[in-house]
This record gives C-alpha cells, structure tokens and sequence, in this order.
C-alpha cells in the first residue's frame, strides 16, 4: 500500500527555524521529524511499502537525506513542485502515483495510533475519504457576550470552555478523490472535503483518544524537541 506525505510547505510559523532548513527535517532527537513518520508508516502493524513525498521548498534537503530510501528499506519517490502549495494542491502533484486506495498524512505532525485500523474501518463502511479526529478542548481567553436584536446585553459567558473534534492531517482516501481536486495552487484539503460533502460522498470519520503531537509552531516543537531528547537518555 502505498502513502503520500505533504512535505512542501513554508513552515511560516517556526520561522526563523525553517530559514534554511524544510519544517519536516527540523530534528526531534537524533532524527527528523520526516523520519519519524516514514518509521510509522512503515511499521508492521500499518504495512505501508512504497511512499510519495510531496517537496517545493527546500527540497533538495529532503531528497538528499533520504535518497531512494533504500537506508530505511522503504521505496521513496518524490514529485515536486517549483512553488509551495496548499494541501490539496500538494496531493495532486502525487496523481500519477495513485492507481489504488492509499494513506495521506501532513509532514509536521507526529502519529503513534493504529493506521491499520483505520483502514480497516474504511474499508468495511466504503468511504471516499476518511479523516483522523481527535478531542480538543480550549479555553477561550476573551469572555463572550450575548445580545437581543438590538443593544441589550442578554449573557455574559466568561471565558468559555470549547470542545469538538479537529482534524490531524491524516487521511485514508480512494484515487477518485484527487478527481475532485481543481489544477489550483490554492486549493486546501478543507475545499476538496467540502467539495465531497456537496456531492454526498462519503466522508469518514475516525476517532482516536491520543497518539498525534502537532509541531505546529515555535512553541509546541520545542516542547516535542524536549520530549524526544529524554528519551535518548544521558549522553
């Protein structure tokens, strides 16, 4: 089974980490973050053997890291773009890759639950897409205030607490959903999903309770930086 990870991104965010290095090969321990999640995808548990990088910036520094794969026995290839694109503009440069259903993962953000039972589960319902969900809560710092039509303030709810379910960049999709996909840089996986629901698609959702940290900005990546530290012991 083969998977696709968007790696081509600006890292906007992290900058002024991702001046001169691409977000996916910033270091967590003693490898980057790209590796972590080639080593997840090609566990035995998720059975994944063939993966497509999607790269634009920097590129160079990826490939030149992970060559054909061969050092993580794992087939790798890498279709590219000479400019950055949203989501799912990314995917549609892997097009010519897919021939069969496959997995789709953002490249900064680690994943540690079971890839093969989500599959599995899309498998038996027979969806388009499936997306990975998880649990989030947040405290809003800012207190919201209600009122009737005109001025008159009917609640005050300080600092409320939100709870729903966010998507973490992983997906199981079928070849026809790159169908879907407009030739437009611009276009986010949000679009091409909305998209789907328009056309009464099938879209899956699968709940997990924990295994994705988000290495979203400067913040949240020094704290996984940390983490992955400790665990390589004293040295």
């Amino acid at each position: 089974m083969k998977a696709i990870i968007l790696a081509g991104g600006l890292g906007t965010r992290l900058q002024p980490y991702t001046f001169f290095i691409p977000k996916p090969m910033l270091p967590l321990g003693n490898k980057p973050l790209l590796e972590h999640i080639i080593e997840w995808l090609k566990s035995d548990d998720n059975d994944i053997d063939h993966i497509i990088i999607c790269v634009s910036y920097l590129h160079r520094t990826i490939e030149d890291y992970f060559e054909d794969g061969s050092r993580l026995r794992i087939k790798l290839e890498y279709p590219s773009h000479d400019k950055p694109l949203a989501t799912a503009g990314q995917l549609m440069t892997a097009k010519r890759f897919i021939d069969d259903r496959f997995v789709c993962v953002y490249g900064d953000s680690i994943y540690e639950f079971s890839l093969r039972e989500m599959i599995n589960e899309h498998d038996r319902l027979g969806a388009l897409i499936s997306m990975a969900l998880l649990p989030y809560n947040t405290r809003l710092k800012y207190g919201f205030i209600e009122i009737n039509g005109k001025s008159r303030v009917t609640a005050w709810n300080e600092k409320p607490e939100i709870k729903g379910l966010i998507n973490i960049g992983c997906y199981v999709m079928e070849p026809e959903f790159i169908d879907l996909i407009p030739p437009s840089s611009g276009y986010g996986m949000d679009d091409a999903v909305r998209k789907a629901f328009d056309m009464n698609k099938l879209v899956n959702g699968f709940k997990i309770e924990s295994g994705f940290i988000d290495i979203g900005d400067k913040k949240s990546y020094l704290q996984t930086y940390k983490k992955y530290v400790e665990r390589l012991g004293k040295i």
